[in-house]
This record gives structure tokens, sequence and C-alpha cells, in this order.
């Protein structure tokens, strides 16, 4: 592939960003980019490569959460190790939703999701477990380097790069298998998928719980980075809405799509935030609503089908 040099530049320059700049905001902001990337390649294995568009992950996301300082709360482990605990909870749920819900198509199927990830908040907000409507705080010093708690945002940068890297390698490998293939034709419909032996159902709860999965390693990710959580930060549907205007902005279905998107949505959201302070957030609503509308209009595939445009118009000139 001609692009792979573009691709070792690009990833070259992410590692080497908290390095090249001094203000902690900034690496900050680096790092929370690379989270959002995880966060929505996760979402785009469902929403992009399988056609079916969950506006429900907030929910797999809030259990990885959750699970990470549970585990603290109640056993005194560090919180990254409940993130195999919050991946099996997503597991769990993930099944029982797909099952019913993949019966359903379009926007009823989506509308579902949304229902389902609002019940689980409703749940959280009052199960003292959970810490209610309270929320959840990590350990406020860190004890250990178990803990992950660090006062820099560089090695966050790092490990969330890892992880990163791992889930892009394992989508690129989707990609190419039977499993992709197989995407790609629900992607195109139901029936016509159907009518050349694929199964359908199965395949979509594949996706699903792939998706789950890595959302929720997600969701202790952030835990574990921000140590602290409540019903909103890790369960509200502005996290399943942002992970699929990040995914749709830089293009669904494509592999690097979704980091290309959050390195526009993160570092614009952060920017009002901190120019705005508690009124930044309504500023991001309208961002939110404006890219939703832009990409509607004028490239539905996102940034990444104007990208292969321009490549591929480029490519045509030459002799």
């Amino acid at each position: 592939m001609k692009q792979w040099p573009l691709v070792l530049i690009g990833f070259l320059f992410i590692a080497a960003w908290p390095l090249l700049v001094d203000d902690v905001f900034l690496q900050r902001v680096g790092a929370l980019v690379l989270l959002a990337a995880i966060s929505a390649s996760a979402w785009n294995l469902l929403g992009g490569y399988a056609g079916q568009v969950s506006v429900g992950h907030a929910v797999y996301f809030g259990a990885g959460a959750y699970a990470s300082l549970v585990v603290y709360t109640e056993l005194g482990w560090p919180p990254i190790a409940g993130a195999p605990v919050g991946v099996a909870v997503s597991l769990a749920i993930a099944a029982l939703i797909g099952t019913p819900t993949f019966r359903l198509r379009g926007h009823y199927f989506s509308m579902a999701t949304i229902a389902a990830a609002e019940l689980f908040r409703i749940l959280a907000a009052n199960w003292p477990l959970l810490g209610a409507a309270v929320g959840l705080m990590g350990p406020p010093v860190p004890r250990t380097v178990a803990d992950l708690s660090f006062l820099s945002p560089i090695p966050y940068h790092y490990l969330f790069l890892a992880v990163l890297v791992v889930l892009l390698t394992l989508t690129w490998k989707m990609q190419r298998s039977r499993m992709g293939y197989y995407l790609a034709a629900i992607r195109g419909g139901d029936r016509a998928a159907r009518s050349l032996g694929v199964p359908v159902l199965r395949y979509k709860l594949y996706a699903l719980l792939l998706s789950a999965g890595f959302t929720s390693i997600a969701g202790s990710l952030y835990a574990v980075m921000v140590g602290f959580i409540d019903p909103d930060s890790a369960l509200g549907i502005l996290i399943s809405v942002k992970l699929l205007i990040i995914a749709a902005l830089g293009g669904a279905g494509t592999l690097f799509g979704p980091l290309v998107g959050a390195m526009i949505l993160i570092p614009l959201e952060e920017t009002t935030n901190a120019m705005f302070g508690g009124g930044g957030t309504g500023i991001t609503f309208i961002v939110y609503g404006a890219i939703i509308l832009l990409v509607a209009r004028f490239q539905p595939r996102g940034i990444a089908a104007l990208w292969e445009a321009i490549t591929t118009r480029r490519a045509s000139r030459v002799p």
C-alpha cells in the first residue's frame, strides 16, 4: 500500500507529540485524543464495518469505568485490575442486548440501544455499590506504580498509544479475514448477505462482542486517568454520540478514520472548554450538531473518503 509510509510518519509524530510540547495542557489533549480514538475505533467495529449504528455504547464504556473503581473501593486492588472484570461484564451485557435488538433494523436498532444504555445509567444512579448519583473515586494518592496514577499525562499517552496500536492491528487483520468480508456484506444489506450464505445474526453478535470488549477497556483507561466517575461521565448518552461523531467525521468503516476524527474533534472540544469554562460545554454541543449536519450533507463517508478521492484524482493524472 502506497499510503503506509505516510501512516508511519503520522504515528511517529503522534509518538513524539508529548516530547515536542512543554505545555501540560497540550500533552493532556494528546492523551485524550488517543483515548477517544480507542473508543471510536471500538465503536467502528460494529457501527462502521457492520453498519449497525449503535447509540448505546456508553453502557460498555461505563461498565469498564465502574468495574475499575469498584475493585478499588471494595477490594483495595489497583483500578486497572478491574479492566478484565469490565470486559466480562460488557460481553455479558452485549450478549443480552444484541440477541433481541439485532432483529431490528435501521433507526429502530439505534433507538433500542439508546433505551438500553439509559436503563443502565438509571440503574447506576441508584445502586449504592456504584456510588449512586455521587459516583466513585480512585486512589487519592498513588500507592504503587500499579495504580497508574501519574501527575504527568505522558505515561498515559504511551499507554493509550500501545492499546490503540493493538486495536488497529486487530482491525486491520479482521478486514482481510472472512469476518471482514461477512461484515461488509452485512453492511450492504441483511437480505443480500443471507442470500450469499452469510450467518448474519451470528456475525453481528461477533462484531458487537469485539466492539464492546474494547470499548470497556477504553472506559477502564478513562477511569484510571481521571480517577473519578459518575453516571453522567461514564454512562451519559453524550459518550455514545461522541463516539459516533468521531468515527463518522473521520470515516466510519475505515481503519484510520476514527483516529483522524479524534485528532480534529477532541482538541476543538478541549480548547472551547478551556476558553469558556463550564459554558464551553454548550458550545461543544453546538459543534457536535454542526458536524453531524456537515458530514451528512457534504461527505457522508467522512474525511477518509475525501482523502481517497484526492489521492485517486492525483493517481489518475500520473501518466
